[in-house]
C-alpha cells in the first residue's frame, strides 16, 4: 500500500477528487479554444473581416489599434478622441488616414497607446490605423496610403547622450587654461 492509498483512506478522497483539490479543476481543450476564438477576426459570411488588430509606431510611443466596422467613433485609452488629444492638429493627424481613404464614418478604432508624448502618440495612432486599413482592404488601400507615405513608419528617435560630452553633439565648454 503506497503514501497515496493511505492518504485516500484516511480522508476518504478518490483520485480525481484528490487531483482536483490540489490543482483546481481540471481544463479541457474546449474551454482553451472558445477563449482564444473571441481575440481571432472572423470573416463575415460576405467574405470581408470583422475586425483587424494593427500596431503602429513613432518615436518611443506604441500604438495598438483594433478597426472596425462602425459609425466613426475613436477611443483611445477609454477615452474619446477630443477628450485624450487637446489639439485640433493631433485630432486632424489621427483622422488623416480615415479622410485619404473616404472612410472616417465607415469604422470604429479603438486605441491603446503609450509612451512619449502625444504628438508622438498621434503619430504612432495614424500609422497604426493605416496598417489596419491595408489589412481590411489591401488593393484599394495600399497605393493611396502608401503614395502618402503613411506606411512607413518614421524612424527618427532621440540620438543618445555620449560620455564625456554635454549632450548628444553638443560638447562642454572648452577651457585653453
Amino acid at each position: 500500500m503506497s503514501q497515496f492509498d493511505d492518504f485516500a483512506e484516511k480522508n476518504h478522497f478518490e483520485e480525481d477528487q484528490y487531483e482536483e483539490s490540489l490543482y483546481g479543476p481540471p481544463q479541457g481543450e474546449e474551454d482553451l479554444s472558445e477563449d482564444m476564438s473571441n481575440m481571432l477576426p472572423e470573416a463575415s459570411p460576405d467574405g470581408p473581416v470583422e475586425q483587424v488588430y494593427a500596431t503602429g509606431k513613432r518615436k518611443t510611443a506604441i500604438a495598438r489599434i483594433w478597426l472596425r466596422r462602425g459609425k466613426g467613433r475613436f477611443s483611445v485609452n477609454n477615452m474619446t478622441l477630443d477628450d485624450y488629444f487637446n489639439q485640433e492638429t493631433q485630432r486632424m493627424i489621427v483622422k488623416q488616414p480615415m479622410r485619404l481613404t473616404k472612410n472616417l464614418n465607415d469604422f470604429d478604432v479603438i486605441a491603446t497607446v503609450k509612451g512619449s508624448g502625444k504628438s508622438a502618440q498621434a503619430d504612432a495612432i495614424k500609422h497604426g490605423i493605416s496598417k489596419a486599413l491595408v489589412l481590411f482592404n489591401e488593393e484599394e488601400y495600399r497605393p493611396v496610403l502608401k503614395k502618402a507615405g503613411f506606411l512607413t513608419r518614421d524612424s527618427r528617435v532621440k540620438e543618445r547622450k555620449k560620455y564625456g560630452q554635454r549632450g548628444a553633439r553638443a560638447r562642454f565648454q572648452f577651457s585653453k587654461r
